[in-house]
């Protein structure tokens, strides 16, 4: 598989994984289930955001040499990473609010 279309999929399922951090904070912090707060949004999007970043970080280090364009690293994936964890963050949110609540 083509190192871009490994950056692809790697992206899909680390936005899982920032879904899965996303909701076990809302479960350990107590924040699951307050209807209305902005401060959940905010604490998803910045451990989001934190995460992305980090990754960035591992796959420059893993693919840099297997790219031609150093932007693609950066910009590979951004569209998937953050709708599936919007996605999955919703899903996983709504399982965790249904069975702790």
């Amino acid at each position: 598989m083509e190192a871009l279309k490994q950056i692809y999929w790697l992206r899909l399922g680390l936005g899982i994984v920032a879904a899965l951090i996303c909701v076990s904070y809302n479960i350990t912090t107590g924040t699951l289930g307050n209807s209305g707060s902005i401060e959940i949004l905010l604490n998803g999007i910045s451990i989001a955001i934190i995460l992305y970043i980090i990754s960035y970080r591992i796959i420059k280090f893993k693919y840099m040499s297997k790219i031609e364009k150093k932007g693609k690293l950066y910009t590979m994936g951004i569209g998937i990473y953050f709708i599936s964890w919007i996605v999955f963050w919703i899903l996983f949110y709504t399982i965790a609010q249904s069975i702790l609540t």
